[in-house]
């Protein structure tokens, strides 16, 4: 099977499972939504992870690396393979985390609260989850993906669905990114880092205070423009500047 064809399946299925595992865990884990709402993750607004996917594709990789036998020791080839997934898992976080930030001031996550975080990017409690779901690929998943990615290859109406899926994936980021330029502009005019999900937070809430309709897979619509949202609250980004 097409190498090519196989990371488009993983990218397709790690970044839609990703989003589950984040819509879950902000339900009913996350300390940062003690409301315990349904929430929208990621930066596009369809439903999928990007990074989840990316990140499956890595995996997916070096996991293959066992197949050359670099360790000759089947206990501590495994060792070094798994501690390698969760490495990798961790700087691709980091360097989405930091390359966003530094482009657009612009924060996707925030772990600033999190113990042991660098630049509020990673931080040991998130490389740990990394970590077991590197361990959970590696283990139960990986045996038996190839005889999987075979039989979808196989299937000429899923090959169409996952085109389907890359069409509409490309589209969503394109509509996605218009409102990472908005708030890029608005952050460099106003020389302040903004977070995203806050953003989306308080948009939520300024509909629920005005008994207005919350859409799900539209965090940004409100009745005013996200501009106007912004203006609103430069007050409050200029306090948080001047505390950090």
């Amino acid at each position: 099977m097409n190498l090519l064809l196989i990371l488009a399946f993983l990218f397709f299925i790690g970044s839609v499972s990703g989003w589950v595992t984040e819509l879950l865990f902000r339900r009913f884990v996350s300390s940062a939504n003690p409301e315990r709402r349904w929430i929208n993750p990621g930066f596009c607004t369809g439903p999928y992870l990007p990074l989840y996917g990316s990140g499956l594709c890595l995996m997916y990789l070096i996991a293959s690396l066992e197949d050359f036998h670099i360790i000759q020791n089947p206990v501590l080839n495994k060792a070094v393979l798994f501690i390698l997934m969760a490495l990798c898992m961790t700087a691709i976080e980091y360097i989405a985390g930091i390359v966003i930030l530094k482009k657009t001031k612009v924060r996707l996550w925030d772990y600033t609260n999190e113990w042991g975080n660098i630049q509020g990017i990673i931080c040991p409690k998130f490389s740990l989850i990394w970590a077991l779901l590197g361990g959970a690929y590696y283990f139960l998943v990986h045996p038996n993906i190839l005889k999987v990615l075979n039989w979808l290859s196989e299937n000429l109406a899923f090959s169409f669905f996952i085109g389907l899926f890359f069409g509409f994936f490309i589209i969503d980021v394109v509509h996605s990114s218009q409102i990472i330029i908005k708030l890029k502009r608005f952050a460099e005019e106003n020389d302040v880092i903004l977070k995203y999900e806050e953003i989306k937070r308080q948009i939520r809430h300024h509909n629920d205070t005005r008994k207005q309709k919350y859409h799900f897979f539209a965090p940004f619509r409100s009745e005013k423009t996200l501009s106007e949202h912004l203006k609103e609250w430069r007050e409050v980004f200029e306090e948080v500047r001047k505390k950090s």
